[in-house]
């Protein structure tokens, strides 16, 4: 396969759109026009990970965290970012990453971290913001049909769980062509008013090029009068963190127990207990001190995450167990996941999960 087709496969589990606008998604080394023959699959691209791919014949490696975050003015190979992507360069090894936009997917990272805890009726924590528009535009009654699901098809009307989502309302316009135009009711310097169906749907911003395209491709009128808008909706499929239920209460010694096998933990770090009994549970894999407030507002009983620093800590106010887990073994889950959706949706070639331990933390 071509690393184009499998860049388009990639998206569909982690959309680049979904991705934090301080992070570094996607393809970060290759040509996208590469030949691949085989893909593993990491959670860092180190060094180490470069030889594996080039020792089990797989010049794509798909990593969760990106090697390059930040910019590089120079690659010398005087760090180990520098010494990575040197390797990967000089052997013809691409680097995709995917990172935040697994993150915020509803089915992504958070959930992946609530699944192995045996979280249930899960719902994302903190919604992303400024992610929704909003397109209304106005046709006769005869097209209004074929037009609204050629939209629904580009990807707009879906609200939640569910889909093929709209407002029609019925209304009369008026309009009068000179003499370039060729209007689809009347003739030209007539002054036409009739009936027409006003149509109203929302849609992710990523998408705003596929739903115009739809709409001028399926629309009758030589003129499309059209409007869009950005919402400040949150959207409540896409965003960081998640929250659920265990299925019975757990005491929190009992609670941080099963927490700590789950997730084999080397050891977990966490605030003053509050003597409650641990039902309602909010995760956020990675760094997720900024979410302390959001599990607070959500009546979480306990929140999971990593990188805490000393004064967060007194952020649980003795509402709230915080327990810092660790960085990686958040989302040490994470690259399986990608493994098992790569094996499902690619099986002309070989998909690998690394064998690299890249945890930078030990523990004594």
């Amino acid at each position: 396969m071509k690393l184009f087709e499998i860049i388009a496969t990639l998206e569909e589990l982690a959309p680049l759109a979904y991705a934090e606008d301080f992070d570094n998604v996607g393809l970060l080394v290759g040509n996208r026009n590469e030949t691949i023959q085989g893909i593993l699959v990491c959670h860092d691209a180190l060094e180490a990970v470069i030889d594996e791919a080039i020792s089990k014949k797989c010049n794509l490696v798909v990593c969760f965290h990106p090697i390059l975050f930040s910019g590089l003015k120079k690659i010398t190979g005087k760090n180990y970012v520098e010494r990575a992507v040197i390797k990967a360069i000089k052997n013809d090894i691409a680097i995709y990453a995917v990172h935040t936009a697994l993150d915020n997917h509803q089915l992504g990272v958070n959930k992946i971290l609530s699944n192995a805890l045996g979280l249930e009726n899960t719902k994302i924590l903190i919604p992303k913001e400024n992610f929704i528009k909003k397109l209304v535009t106005y046709t006769i009654p005869e097209n209004a049909i074929t037009l609204r699901n050629a939209l629904f098809e580009a990807g707009a009307g879906k609200i939640g769980n569910y889909e093929d989502c709209s407002f029609n309302s019925a209304g009369t316009g008026t309009y009068l062509g000179n003499e370039n135009s060729n209007p689809e009711i009347g003739e030209r310097f007539e002054f036409v008013e009739s009936t027409e169906i006003k149509i109203e749907v929302t849609f992710e911003k990523h998408l705003e090029s596929k739903i115009v395209a739809a709409l001028f491709k399926n629309h009758v009128y030589e003129e499309v009068a059209y409007e869009l808008y950005s919402l400040t909706n949150t959207h409540q499929n896409i965003g960081l963190g998640m929250i659920g239920e265990l299925t019975e209460a757990q005491s929190e010694i009992d609670f941080l127990q099963h927490v700590k096998e789950k997730m084999q933990c080397g050891g977990i770090r966490h605030s003053a207990f509050t003597h409650k009994k641990i039902k309602k549970v909010a995760v956020l894999g990675g760094s997720g001190s900024f979410a302390i407030k959001a599990a607070l507002q959500a009546g979480a009983d306990a929140f999971i995450t990593a990188d805490l620093k000393y004064h967060q800590f007194y952020e649980a106010e003795g509402k709230l167990l915080l327990a810092d887990i660790g960085h990686f073994e958040s989302e040490r889950y994470t690259k399986n996941y990608i493994v098992d959706y790569l094996k499902e949706k690619i099986t002309n070639f070989a998909v690998v999960l690394s064998e690299e331990n890249t945890n930078p933390v030990q523990y004594f």
